[in-house]
């Protein structure tokens, strides 16, 4: 039975390091990095635009507030399993990306993060329109929770 399951591990290895080769063959790595720096500009845009009228830099729009809310509450909520495949990091790909290696290797921490993330752009979606007081109110735990992803498993420019 042991020698069933050390078998199996290695099988399974193997066919992770060819697929993962076969991603770095047909540019499947460097389309992951490009979509999910393609979402973080989403985030970026969508926030930018709470952040002003948080900010009194942008007059509040109940309409505007909701929208850019629930688009940041939508592309939290998406599986985006897809773009961080292994290999991804700025270490392989150190002109493509600032992603850390340590997001793969501390994923549990990574997954409470993303949690966080979706837990408090839903609770700003659901108020975001309701007055600048209720935005300003929970404008705070979205940043916080983009910025333990940054802080953590992000290179500094």
């Amino acid at each position: 039975m042991r020698s069933l399951r050390v078998a199996a591990t290695a099988l399974a290895a193997l066919t992770a390091a060819a697929i993962a080769q076969g991603a770095v063959a047909d540019g499947h790595l460097e389309k992951a990095v490009k979509a999910r720096q393609a979402q973080m500009q989403l985030y970026s845009f969508n926030l930018g635009q709470l952040g002003a009228m948080a900010k009194g830099d942008a007059a509040y729009d109940a309409k505007v507030a909701s929208a850019a809310a629930n688009n940041l509450a939508a592309l939290a909520s998406l599986d985006g399993s897809a773009l961080w495949p292994q290999g991804s990091d700025l270490t392989a790909m150190p002109d493509k990306t600032a992603a850390k290696p340590e997001i793969w290797s501390t994923y549990p921490a990574i997954a409470e993060k993303g949690k966080a993330l979706r837990e408090a752009s839903a609770a700003l979606a659901a108020v975001a329109g309701d007055g600048l007081d209720a935005l300003k109110a929970n404008i705070g735990p979205v940043g916080k929770s983009c910025g333990g992803c940054h802080n953590d498993f992000r290179q500094k420019k």
